[in-house]
């Protein structure tokens, strides 16, 4: 499968964006039951959220935190201006690349990314950018879909993705977890729910 990139994601999403929160409304009330208020509710601090898509955690924030959001695709982040100014929250949102994040070292106390690392070029890269942004002691926080630790869920993922990355660039077999000891971080928890193909995790960069 060939390798998708920054200019290609973002025609890509751009066009997706009108339908996006209709398309994902099942897969979310199927899969990922209370995983967004699980991420969220953790969040302390200056936050950032790495692919923010339409805003869709945006009302599960704790109201003190002060937060920034980045995405690659211009009209997803139209759409959560709109979602943030309609539920007043106040956030900073900004055209990034997950793999090169505009910020400064140690710039955040918490980074969420929710359905995120599955839709970057290279997972590795964006990995270490949060933890290069994080505070020491900062907190990872992250909800994904991955590969599942059946054998037979895992082989129809396999089929499933030769299509949902030549349309999206989306990937379902990634298994983030094993790639935030190498880049630093220390996993407080995770949990893997539907068969496996849903995780979510609780990092922590070193003090």
């Amino acid at each position: 499968m060939a390798e998708r990139g920054p200019d290609w994601l973002r025609r890509t999403w751009d066009e997706a964006a009108p339908q996006y929160d209709r398309d994902i409304a099942w897969f979310e009330r199927a899969l990922l039951a209370d995983g967004r208020e699980w991420v969220c509710a953790q969040a302390e601090g200056e936050v950032l959220e790495v692919a923010v898509g339409t805003g869709r955690n945006l009302p599960w924030y704790p109201p003190d935190v002060r937060l920034t959001g980045v995405d690659l695709s211009p009209s997803m982040l139209d759409l959560a201006r709109r979602r943030a100014a309609g539920s007043g929250r106040e956030v900073t949102l900004t055209e990034a690349d997950a793999q090169s994040l505009p910020f400064p070292d140690a710039a955040f106390d918490t980074v969420v990314c929710t359905l995120g690392l599955c839709g970057v070029p290279d997972e590795r890269a964006a990995i270490a950018e949060m933890h290069r942004v994080l505070r020491p002691g900062g907190r990872l926080l992250l909800l994904d879909h991955v590969g599942s630790h059946r054998r037979f869920v895992l082989a129809g993922q396999r089929l499933l993705e030769k299509l949902t990355v030549s349309r999206l660039g989306d990937y379902l077999t990634r298994r983030p977890l094993p790639l935030l000891a190498a880049a630093g971080f220390a996993v407080e928890r995770s949990e893997r729910s539907k068969a496996g193909i849903v995780e979510r995790v609780a990092a922590r960069k070193a003090a």
